[in-house]
C-alpha cells in the first residue's frame, strides 16, 4: 500500500477469507488514517505479521489452512499485538474460545464497520498509553514480589518480567488503582473496554480476563490472593498498604 501524506497511523492487519469484507475493511480503515494490510487465510496471516508488524489484528475465526484460533495461539507465542477477533453470531463458545487464547475483544458477525472501527479504536489506546512518556518518579506499586511500573505498563516478578497484553495491564491497573475496592463487571467493561452500561455485552469478556490475569499473577489461581471475587458484584485487588516501591519515591 501507499502510504497517505497525513502522518501515519498505526498499521492493521485485517484477516477474513471473505474478500468483501477485506475490501470494505481496507476501505473503511484507510480512509481514517490507517495503513491497512490483508490476508485471506490463516498461513498468509502469520507471513504477513512477520512482514508488516501490525499495531493491531482484525482475526476472523473460520479460516482455510489455518483457523483464526491457530493464528491467535501463533501470535501469542511471540507477541502481546492486540487482536480483535470476529465471531460467529450466537456462538458464544467462538468468543470465549477466543478469548482464552489471548484476544482482546471481539466483534459479532454479522456487523457494523463502525462498531470494529470504535473496537479498535479503544484497544489501541492501550498503545497510545504504552508509548507515551511516563512522568517521573512515580509509577511503581510493589505487591509482595510483584513489581507493578505503570509508567512503561510491565510487571516483575523478582526482576523477571510477566508478558501481559494491553488490555490484561489495564484490568489490573485499574483494579490496583482502587485496591480494595470492588468493581463490577459492567464497571470494568467502560473503564477498561469503553462499552456504554445500555450496551449489551457479554461480561465473560470479564471473566476470562480476570482468569488470564490470575494465571500469570497468582501463586495458585485456584485460590486467588491478589485478584478476588466480590460476591454478588464483580472483583477487586486486595488492599495494599504503603505499596509504593522505595526506589519511585
Amino acid at each position: 500500500m501507499t502510504a497517505s501524506s497525513a502522518p501515519a497511523k498505526e498499521t492493521i492487519l485485517v484477516v477474513d477469507d471473505e474478500a468483501s469484507i477485506r475490501r470494505i475493511l481496507e476501505t473503511r480503515l484507510s480512509m481514517i488514517g490507517y495503513q491497512v494490510v490483508t490476508a485471506c487465510d490463516g498461513e498468509e496471516a502469520l507471513e504477513a505479521f512477520r512482514s508488516c508488524n501490525p499495531d493491531l489484528v482484525v482475526l476472523d475465526v473460520m479460516m482455510p489452512k489455518l483457523d483464526g484460533y491457530g493464528v491467535c495461539q501463533e501470535l501469542r507465542k511471540e507477541s502481546d499485538v492486540p487482536i480483535v477477533m470476529l465471531t460467529a453470531l450466537g456462538d458464544v463458545a467462538d468468543r470465549i474460545t477466543g478469548l482464552e487464547l489471548g484476544a482482546d475483544d471481539y466483534v459479532v458477525k454479522p456487523f457494523s464497520p463502525k462498531e470494529l472501527e470504535a473496537r479498535i479504536r479503544c484497544v489501541l489506546r492501550r498503545i497510545d498509553k504504552e508509548g507515551s512518556a511516563g512522568i517521573p518518579n512515580s509509577g511503581i506499586i510493589q505487591v509482595n514480589d510483584l513489581k507493578i511500573d505503570t509508567n512503561k505498563r510491565q510487571v516483575f516478578r523478582s526482576d523477571e518480567r510477566i508478558r501481559l497484553t494491553g488490555m490484561e495491564f489495564s484490568l489490573l491497573e485499574l483494579l490496583v488503582g482502587r485496591s480494595g475496592e470492588p468493581f463490577s463487571r459492567g464497571e470494568i467493561l467502560k473503564e477498561v473496554w469503553g462499552y456504554t452500561p445500555e450496551r449489551h455485552v457479554d461480561t465473560r469478556v470479564v471473566d476470562v480476563h480476570i482468569s488470564r490475569l490470575r494465571s500469570k499473577l497468582e501463586d495458585d489461581p485456584a485460590n486467588p490472593e491478589l485478584i478476588l471475587t466480590a460476591r454478588g458484584t464483580g472483583y477487586l485487588f486486595q488492599r495494599i498498604v504503603d505499596a509504593v516501591a522505595p526506589e519511585a519515591r
